[in-house]
């Protein structure tokens, strides 16, 4: 487990898993939205957001932290060793990212481009509330269509989030 792919909806807690992950298997993180986002929240042009993604994938090792389904989970899945699904409720959701934008608008977050700062948006409330309805289905079929091969975890608790951890060897030097 070498390549590993974290997804699921905003406030689901894939930054954090995918940083937890990074940490114990001595893996770099690739932040897509940092990939992604300019200054200001403004977005980048697919083609040179796909030039970076494949540039930070092109190593054997590495854990992606979301899949931007439509724009580059194509070439993230297809080399990756597994995907880990984080299938958590909407209110969960809801309500992490309203603290964030409450509580962590002043805190440096890697998962967050520079010149984008925390803040609360309606657009991405709405966005989490409709995952499950909206994007859920569109990375499911894009799974199936680029790496139906590709081993799949489910992660709904805590509990299985730190199952998970536990499960994996520690990176040994």
């Amino acid at each position: 487990m070498r390549r590993i792919i974290v997804v699921g909806c905003q406030g689901s807690g894939k930054t954090s898993l995918a940083l937890k992950l990074g940490q114990k298997l001595a893996l770099p993180v690739v932040h897509l939205d940092v990939l992604y986002w300019r200054p200001g929240w403004k977005s980048s042009d697919t083609a040179s957001f796909r030039t970076r993604v494949t540039e930070a994938i092109a190593g054997d090792d590495w854990v992606v932290d979301g899949s931007f389904s439509g724009l580059a989970f194509d070439l993230t899945l297809a080399r990756a060793d597994i995907l880990v699904v984080i299938d958590r409720p909407r209110w969960l959701c809801q309500w992490r990212i309203l603290w964030r934008s409450a509580f962590d608008r002043d805190t440096a977050r890697l998962d967050l481009p520079e010149g984008c700062p925390e803040q609360f948006d309606w657009k991405l409330m709405r966005e989490a509330w409709r995952y499950d309805t909206e994007r859920a289905p569109v990375i499911e079929a894009e799974r199936l269509q680029y790496g139906a091969d590709v081993p799949v975890v489910r992660l709904k608790r805590d509990r299985d989030i730190q199952g998970f951890l536990d499960s994996v060897p520690m990176h040994s030097q």
